[in-house]
């Protein structure tokens, strides 16, 4: 919050920097610093859980080998044999959105999926390998996607214009969806926090009052971390379909 009864609720997204003039002078915010600690989590996550490879798994060795089964079946199942190609940049899409939405529910963290240019970045990679996935797979036959056979000749000037915008959208939609899911909730959990200690300020009967916008947090919080995984799916599962129109002949 800010001074007063004021609730910035979009503070919470500021970029600042870390380690002082030195990051400053980098330009590392807290952002790519939960990048690495994501990254480094979700290796760890993998070695660890794999390292005892035991014929009967332990927990983590469970946990993991589901996470891996999941996104590959993921994977293959929706682009059929090629999914194996791509199934390593579906899984590390998959991994990197997931740990950066549920690091940003805990305290003093950074919720980098909450920010457009991560996302958009996230989603122009996509929409680049998908490019070049169907320029390899498809050639030259790739740009019929935008004008069909059999269609008539005098639509072209209205029909390709839309199939371009259609197809340039895809990166806007797949990037807007997931920072827009993101920062929604983190403002309402910040501004029932706010409620929380504002009705506490007001004495005994504030104290009481102040049970509800706790009780709605907690259940954001479960509802958040539903949200981060659904919205890690949503981006997987779409990175596969547009590869799968990309890899299909």
């Amino acid at each position: 919050m800010a001074a007063g009864s004021t609730i910035d609720a979009l503070g919470q997204f500021e970029l600042h920097p870390v380690f002082g003039s030195v990051g400053e002078a980098l330009r590392f915010s807290q952002s790519p610093l939960f990048m690495i600690i994501a990254v480094v989590l979700v290796l760890a996550f993998l070695y660890i859980g794999m390292r005892p490879a035991a014929v009967v798994p332990g927990r983590l060795q469970a946990a993991a080998e589901i996470g891996y089964d999941f996104v590959r079946d993921l994977a293959v199942g929706t682009m059929g044999e090629e999914g194996a190609v791509f199934f390593p940049f579906v899984f590390t899409l998959f991994f990197f959105i997931l740990a950066g939405n549920y690091l940003g529910l805990l305290p003093f963290s950074f919720t980098y999926t909450s920010h457009i240019a991560v996302t958009f970045a996230l989603a122009a990679l996509v929409f680049v390998i998908s490019i070049l996935a169907s320029l390899r797979f498809q050639g030259l036959g790739f740009f019929r996607h935008f004008f069909p056979a059999g269609t008539p000749i005098w639509l072209a000037p209205l029909l390709v214009p839309i199939e371009l915008i259609s197809f340039l959208s895809r990166p806007v939609s797949l990037s807007i969806r997931l920072f827009a899911n993101m920062v929604a909730g983190h403002v309402l959990l910040e501004v029932f926090a706010a409620f929380t200690i504002m009705l506490a300020g007001l004495g005994a009967f504030g104290h009481i009052l102040a049970v509800a916008p706790i009780a709605i947090n907690i259940a954001l919080t479960a509802l958040e971390l539903l949200v981060g995984a659904l919205q890690a799916y949503v981006f997987a599962i779409l990175t596969c379909i547009y590869l799968r129109e990309a890899v299909a002949h």
